[in-house]
């Protein structure tokens, strides 16, 4: 046998010959090529395009990359390896097979597949197959590896699901400790605030935040964190809002801890005039979206045992079950102003962020008539925290989406909110809410898949002005990337997320930023085993 290879390196031609050549004769005699040097150069080749694409399966299959097969990612990665393409049928003999759906002869042809290069490479060497046989045995050992990462990340979403939606048994046993000592410790009942601070809790001239939470250490952590970094304590009123399973312990942690000389008040939801008058929108709308969810989505294993979807979708739609996304603390900011009448603003802050600065600037911030100031989220320095737009939460494939919104216009963050609660009632934002959510529910969840954002995204579309980024730092709750210097920098940091820093999922390095707020000596955070790390 000759192999023939023109001097441009353009054209391979195999011609008979009688024996075994050791040495491979050139046209232009100027060069000597081993056989062996040939074939182990294209077998070097072809495993340099497995080898990027075993790296690059991963994010593959997470969609960030347009090219989901093999042979089309050889394609675009083989010509800049090799500066040109053979014009040869043993590359294309290559493509087809890597392109093309394997066939029964392919599946049957190769009974076990390697799980290593190693393994692989071995194999090679001693066989010495022909292209197409080379190609089928590559296909099936990454088509192997791509089906164990797919199965690999779906398993990492839904342990990271159960992980996040549990109530950590440390938490569990602060809430009954508090519950029981409010029921014991006159103390721990004692009226918040008191009645010599009661006028302050609907004058303006203060600085009023609210925090929505039945998360008793988180709260903690977002009252203290106020206080602690504000230059004026004596003119903060905060005012936390719980549920009424949670508010026995909530009431006697602020009782028993108290924040002087700021001013707190502990309300459940059933102490509001306004919530038990008629019918409460939120309520209604919770139940209705319950009932949905639960007929559509059919539980987390019937999620993850689907076999065609994009691990990223399926971890959306775990999260989707998530308790905080039916939660009424998670939708009630949308009636601010029917529950504080008497208020012309107010911050709110969600319970898991932690303030680092003071924030009574807020209170300058000129929102232009605005309802809502906010931080914007598709413009910074981390493109993957700060490139959300309106296409990353709404479907813009729906027909009632692509007709009123622009998928390109950028999205904005909640968690840290100016909101100016006299503009605010000159609008008809709650009902827009509203709407918006029975439209979704008719639709059977198809407008948006979870949480409190989208609604709000279209509800208070047109009402809100973008403020500083330095207030509002995202993204700590799902990613480990933003370092200790660049969160210390920021005025308000937000753990949105899974990795919550009260459970064990947080990122290490940066749950110090939360845990620096709470006094591991106390004793009721000792006899629940709450520690640092």
């Amino acid at each position: 046998m000759q192999l023939h290879i023109s001097p441009s390196l353009r054209h391979v031609t195999v011609l008979p010959a009688k024996g075994f050549r050791e040495f491979i004769k050139v046209k232009n005699g100027s060069r000597k090529l081993s056989y062996r040097m040939v074939f182990y150069s294209l077998l070097l080749v072809t495993f340099l395009l497995r080898f990027v694409f075993v790296l690059t399966a991963v994010d593959t299959i997470d969609g960030e990359r347009k090219c989901s097969t093999i042979g089309c990612l050889g394609k675009k990665l083989g010509p800049r390896i090799l500066g040109r393409r053979f014009e040869t049928d043993v590359p294309e003999v290559i493509y087809q097979v890597l392109e093309n759906p394997a066939d029964q002869n392919e599946k049957q042809s190769e009974p076990e597949i390697h799980q290593t290069l190693e393994d692989f490479i071995a194999q090679m060497k001693e066989e010495r197959p022909d292209a197409k046989t080379f190609a089928i045995k590559l296909k099936s050992m990454v088509t192997f590896l791509e089906q164990k990462t797919r199965t690999a990340k779906i398993q990492e979403y839904l342990y990271r699901h159960v992980a996040s939606s549990s109530i950590p048994k440390q938490l569990h046993c602060l809430t009954l400790k508090l519950a029981n000592e409010y029921s014991t410790n006159a103390k721990a009942r004692l009226k918040l605030p008191s009645a010599n601070y009661v006028p302050a809790l609907v004058d303006n001239s203060f600085f009023h935040f609210v925090l929505a939470s039945d998360n008793v250490l988180a709260a903690s952590v977002v009252a203290s964190s106020l206080v602690h970094n504000s230059l004026h304590p004596e003119s903060i009123v905060l005012h936390v809002i719980t549920d009424g399973k949670t508010y026995a312990p909530m009431h006697a942690w602020f009782s028993l801890h108290p924040l002087k000389p700021a001013v707190v008040e502990v309300k459940a939801l059933t102490h509001f005039d306004w919530f038990t008058k008629g019918k409460v929108p939120v309520l209604e709308a919770m139940e209705k979206d319950q009932n949905v969810r639960s007929r559509f989505r059919g539980g987390s294993n019937a999620i993850v045992a689907n076999s065609t979807e994009n691990p990223r979708t399926i971890a959306a739609k775990l999260q989707a079950l998530s308790p905080k996304y039916n939660s009424v603390m998670n939708h009630i900011r949308i009636h601010l102003p029917e529950l504080f009448p008497s208020l012309e603003k107010v911050v709110f802050l969600d319970d898991d962020i932690v303030v680092q600065t003071d924030l009574s600037p807020l209170w300058e911030v000129d929102l232009n008539g605005k309802v809502n100031g906010a931080v914007e989220t598709c413009r910074g320095e981390d493109k993957f925290v700060m490139s959300k737009r309106l296409k990353s939460y709404l479907n813009f494939s729906h027909p009632l989406i692509s007709k009123n919104f622009n998928p390109k216009e950028c999205a904005w963050a909640y968690g840290m909110n100016i909101f100016d609660l006299e503009a605010w009632r000159r609008t008809n934002i709650s009902h827009t809410y509203y709407y918006w959510i029975e439209e979704n529910l008719k639709s059977d969840l198809s407008l948006w898949q979870l949480g409190t954002l989208p609604p709000g995204l279209i509800a208070f579309h047109g009402h809100v002005q973008i403020i500083d980024p330095f207030w509002h730092m995202l993204g700590l709750g799902y990613q480990d990337n933003t370092t200790i210097e660049d969160a210390q920098s920021a005025g308000v940091i937000h753990f949105n997320g899974r990795a919550k820093p009260w459970l064990d999922i947080a990122f290490p390095q940066l749950r110090p930023l939360w845990t620096k707020y709470l006094d591991f000596s106390d004793r009721f955070l000792k006899s629940c085993h709450i520690r640092a790390n």
